[in-house]
């Protein structure tokens, strides 16, 4: 049996999931390469394939949920933009999901061009470069 904590923790991951399944489908194409990342993603994060099997298949509209702090929220945000660059096409739909995201976050949009230039620029982001991130983007919260 899982303990409180551990349900908590799992119900965020597979929040997060969610808002990434939502952008991959957000510009009408979920392309196999958003759909392996997500695989990877979910595992990463300690969730069984045959759950996120499900998740992708299940068609429900799903509400945004909130990361409770700055960190969480920055690492969403490195995961949503690993997944509008994982098929090497940056479409207008998904910026428009990820201007959404990031107002609700509570930072100002202008995050979305800076976070846009930086993984168009940056062949892998090293966790390195990442913590220095999100350091600096604490100057777009609103």
């Amino acid at each position: 049996m899982r303990g409180f904590f551990e349900h908590q923790f799992l119900t965020f991951k597979k929040s997060h999931l969610r808002n990434l399944i939502a952008l991959a489908r957000s510009d009408g194409d979920f392309h196999e390469a958003e759909e392996q990342l997500i695989y990877k993603l979910g595992v990463k994060y300690g969730l069984k394939e045959q759950h996120i099997k499900k998740m992708i298949a299940n068609r429900k509209e799903f509400s945004l949920v909130v990361p409770p702090d700055h960190e969480q929220k920055m690492d969403q945000l490195f995961d949503i933009m690993q997944l509008i660059y994982a098929d090497g096409i940056v479409e207008p739909d998904e910026i428009a999901f990820c201007e959404d995201t990031v107002l609700k976050f509570g930072y100002k949009k202008e995050i979305v061009n800076w976070l846009l230039d930086l993984f168009a620029t940056e062949e892998v982001v090293t966790p390195q470069e990442w913590e220095g991130a999100k350091t600096y983007a604490k100057r777009f919260v609103k």
